[in-house]
């Protein structure tokens, strides 16, 4: 009984280990344009997390979320907060990631371009707002 068992989650293994293969042997991912706009989307939101992680003084007291030009600060909240910024970065990288998927197996590849693209852009806007909190706090 203990055999059938073991030999039954093996092949529960080699099953998911498969379509894992499966999953990143698809067209999709020999893609030069869709594998550097994946490469740039997560080593911009990797980017923003580790820019926040180090330059963001934990204190106990608020700081400074943000700063309108024309009615100065405008939102104070905890240190914590902050990294709600490359949380929804990395949403919107999810979410256009998995549209890019379906649009791209549909045979529409310029959408699907252009969903990643948009995702670098919304990446690249959030890390300047992090480094725009990061200057105003300090």
């Amino acid at each position: 009984m203990n055999y059938e068992m073991q030999k039954e989650n093996d092949t529960g293994k080699k099953g998911l280990i498969s379509r894992f293969k499966l999953f990143f042997n698809n067209d999709f991912f020999k893609n030069h344009i869709i594998l550097w706009l994946l490469v740039f989307n997560f080593l911009a939101n990797l980017a923003n997390w580790l820019v926040l992680a180090i330059f963001i003084n934990k204190s106990e007291g608020d700081i400074i979320l943000h700063y309108n030009v024309y009615f100065g600060v405008d939102n104070f909240g905890n240190w914590k907060q902050v990294f709600l910024m490359p949380a929804i970065g990395l949403f919107l990288f999810l979410v256009n990631f998995q549209l890019s998927f379906f649009f791209y197996k549909n045979k529409e590849r310029i959408a699907s371009y252009t969903l990643l693209l948009a995702s670098l852009m919304a990446q690249l806007s959030l890390i300047i707002a992090a480094v725009s909190v990061i200057l105003i706090n300090y």
